[in-house]
């Protein structure tokens, strides 16, 4: 059987070159997505928040540790079935610590005889290259803690899910199924979406916009008054104008469906914090949100009503940069193709 000790493994030179890299990134709002100019953050795991007890009456063998500036953790039950389960995390923000979580579904599956392991990312930000690559690693060094597993699999919420669905395209051999949960499929859309949003927002609000923005200007001055623009109390209490940007984003984010009511009080506020950007991400070259060919609309009728004709002449226009969307394999934002060679559930809430 497997004791029910956690281990740190060794960080002799042999065991660090098997590992996998997490990180972090930091910076303004401005810059937060642009290229590195000079030498990369100094990213960090506290080694002390890696070590995690076990589960009363489930015995397994657990591990931990660093390589390479990057975090992981490893459970295997006592009985264990041959197959691992990957678990890639979401958007962590712009902070230079590297965290790890635990599986969210750990004890179904120490529970039902399935390792999990999980990796902290060589960088935090909207880096999806970093999360593909380190969360490969780590099943790879899996092999050689514990043994060559029998099946992988893999998945991942909110910018995880995106991992996902780009790690079984770019590792078309490594994992036996997969399941994005709120994944962004969308890839370089999910940004449009958000410039859409904070740039329909201001127009319909009668706030001038400019790109890049400021964003101390946008923060400061450019919300608080779209906000008082468009409802009494925001997000609650809209006017005219606040129910057409309300409209909109359930249209532009999947149609009319339950729930979407509930979704924009939710994520009406979260939203703007995407207007302080510069319409760049991690290791892109340019500009990557465009929105020259955007056609706005309240409602699901392809003809331009007045109001609809004046959103659309007002709002700020925004030109992708060609090398901002030259997608390669792992390049600048990863495309999710939509041809996996194995099984693959998506889970998605009807009002996100």
């Amino acid at each position: 059987g497997w004791p029910m000790t956690g281990r740190r493994l060794s960080q002799s030179p042999a065991t660090l070159s098997l590992l996998a890299v997490t990180v972090g990134l930091t910076g303004t709002a401005q810059a937060a997505g642009q290229p590195f100019a000079g030498p990369p953050p100094e990213y960090f795991v506290d080694e002390s928040k890696l070590p995690f007890d076990g589960v009363p009456g489930l015995a397994t063998d657990r591990f931990w540790g660093v390589h390479g500036g990057a975090g992981y953790r490893i459970e295997v039950p006592q009985s264990w079935n041959g197959s691992l389960v990957m678990w890639a995390h979401g958007f962590r923000g712009e902070g230079l610590e590297l965290t790890v979580d635990n599986h969210p579904l750990r004890l179904f599956l120490i529970a039902n005889g399935y390792a999990w392991a999980a990796s902290s990312y060589s960088r935090n930000a909207y880096d999806v290259a970093a999360g593909v690559k380190d969360t490969y690693a780590l099943t790879t060094l899996f092999n050689g803690v514990v043994s060559r597993p029998d099946r992988v699999y893999l998945t991942g919420a909110s910018m995880g899910g995106h991992i996902t669905a780009v790690a079984i395209e770019q590792y078309p051999d490594a994992y036996a199924g997969a399941m994005p949960i709120c994944g962004v499929l969308g890839d370089v859309e999910l940004f449009d979406f958000f410039f859409d949003y904070n740039q329909v927002a201001a127009a319909l609000a009668g706030v001038p916009t400019t790109f890049p923005p400021d964003p101390v200007q946008w923060v400061g001055g450019s919300v608080p008054q779209i906000r008082s623009a468009l409802a009494a109390a925001w997000p609650l209490g809209l006017n005219p104008d606040g129910q057409n940007l309300q409209a909109l984003t359930e249209l532009r984010s999947g149609g009319i469906r339950p729930l979407s009511d509930a979704a924009f009080i939710a994520w009406a506020d979260f939203l703007f914090q995407f207007g302080a950007l510069d319409g760049t991400v991690p290791r892109s070259p340019g500009v990557v949100v465009d929105n020259t060919d955007a056609v706005y609309q309240f409602d699901t009728d392809p003809a331009l009503s007045p109001e609809e004709q004046a959103l659309n002449d007002a709002v700020l226009r925004v030109a992708h940069d060609p090398q901002g969307r030259a997608g390669n394999g792992l390049a600048n934002v990863p495309v999710v193709e939509g041809t996996p060679r194995i099984p693959v559930l998506t889970l998605h809430t009807l009002g996100d």
